[in-house]
């Protein structure tokens, strides 16, 4: 078992298979020694846990007009599910994700109602688990950002740039 396998076996985690497009592209591209990822959505056996948008007033049990909010805290884990598609996809591309010698960029996508702002507590949940799968080299630059809406009304989505040898 690889390094990178036996860190996600430790942490209880198996790597997914590459979940199909759902348009015109392919889930991860190969340029120079770097891998970018398509933005991955926190599927699991091919389904979304929960959609809708992040709002604090989830936490409370609250409900906001008729859009179906998520708890930050539940975004969070689905950022984390979303960033380990991305490694399913790199995986899928250079082989082995012990080749991966740098997280470079996390990009965090957010569907969030209009008054939350907690969006980089949301993306940790990938930037957390990168650090815990690949150690100083899952130190990475990031962007978290709001967004109105993402596709098929998933609460978030990542992507990853990577480098590897």
């Amino acid at each position: 078992m690889s390094g990178v396998a036996s860190r996600l076996a430790e942490l209880g985690i198996a790597l997914p298979s590459v979940s199909a497009p759902a348009g015109a592209y392919v889930p991860a591209v190969v340029s120079g020694n770097l891998v970018y990822t398509a933005g991955q959505l926190p599927f699991v056996g091919g389904l979304l846990g929960q959609t809708g948008k992040v709002g604090v007033e989830a936490d409370s049990g609250a409900s906001a007009g008729s859009a179906s909010l998520v708890s930050p805290s539940d975004a969070k884990g689905m950022a984390q599910i979303a960033a380990l598609n991305a490694l399913a996809a790199i995986q899928s591309v250079i082989g082995s994700l012990d080749r991966v010698t740098q997280v470079v960029k996390v990009t965090g996508f957010v569907a969030s109602d209009p008054l939350f702002t907690g969006q980089p507590g949301v993306i940790n949940g990938a930037s957390e688990f990168l650090v815990d799968v690949f150690g100083a080299a899952g130190i990475h630059s990031r962007s978290a950002v709001g967004v109105a809406v993402l596709p098929l009304d998933s609460p978030v989505e990542v992507e990853l740039i990577v480098s590897f040898e």
